[in-house]
């Protein structure tokens, strides 16, 4: 064999073997963590959601949106009124909350829209399913390996942990209930169950889109923003 023949083979060698060091690597930050190019772009894209969010929360409520619910003292008729007002007020992909769960270390911008491109900048609202405060079922879908994953850890997620919602105007709580594996085609779990509840889903196994791991949880606890005193808990 030549000397450069044996020289160009030496390259690519090592070049296969860079490569392949490179894709071990980026396999093993996936099962470790997350794939970590759509991490820095979902980054960017939750900071796009963030900004969304601010500005929804400049213009609502509004002095006419408090002036509405002025007369109403009951506080769940408050609460209805203000999201009712609310939902008008949404637009897909741009960012509508928050969504705290203290059990898995999760804080993050909810956005309106379970689209490709809305769940890329975080956990995604069922644009059919309600707000909360309207007294009906809400949904958030949210990815597990890709874009921050936010619903990594949904599966350890427990029964009795707390799930807050932080809209605009008001802070809404609930607790959890349980847990079930689905089908995708099984929508009706975001059907309305004739109490407010919460449905958080996401892809099931991990590197899998064959089922849906649901988490459902009851609410358990309302605080409104400058709509008048009190706060509402499950009886």
């Amino acid at each position: 064999m030549s000397v450069p023949l044996r020289r160009s083979l030496g390259i690519l060698s090592t070049a296969l073997i860079t490569a392949g060091v490179v894709i071990l690597l980026d396999v093993g930050l996936t099962l470790a963590w997350q794939e970590p190019l759509s991490t820095v772009y979902g980054s960017i894209q939750q900071g796009k959601a963030e900004d969304s969010l601010a500005k929804l929360e400049q213009r609502f409520p509004s002095a006419q949106d408090l002036e509405s619910v002025a007369g109403e003292e009951n506080l769940e008729r408050r609460g209805e009124r203000l999201a009712n007002r609310f939902s008008t007020e949404v637009e897909t992909g741009a960012g509508i909350g928050r969504i705290e769960i203290e059990g898995i270390g999760l804080d993050m911008v909810v956005v309106e829209g379970t689209d490709t491109a809305s769940l890329r900048k975080g956990p995604g609202h069922y644009p059919e399913t309600a707000f909360p405060g309207q007294g009906r079922t809400i949904g958030i879908a949210g990815h597990r390996t890709t874009y921050l994953a936010p619903f990594r850890q949904i599966n350890e997620i427990d029964d009795g942990d707390a799930v807050v919602l932080e809209m605009p105007y008001g802070t809404f709580s609930y607790t959890v209930t349980g847990h079930e594996i689905v089908d995708p085609d099984q929508v009706e779990i975001v059907d309305d169950v004739g109490y407010e509840q919460l449905v958080l889903t996401a892809c099931h196994p991990l590197y899998s889109a064959a089922q849906r791991w649901a988490v459902f949880a009851k609410l358990s606890e309302i605080s409104l923003f400058d709509a008048g005193p009190g706060i509402w808990q499950d009886p």
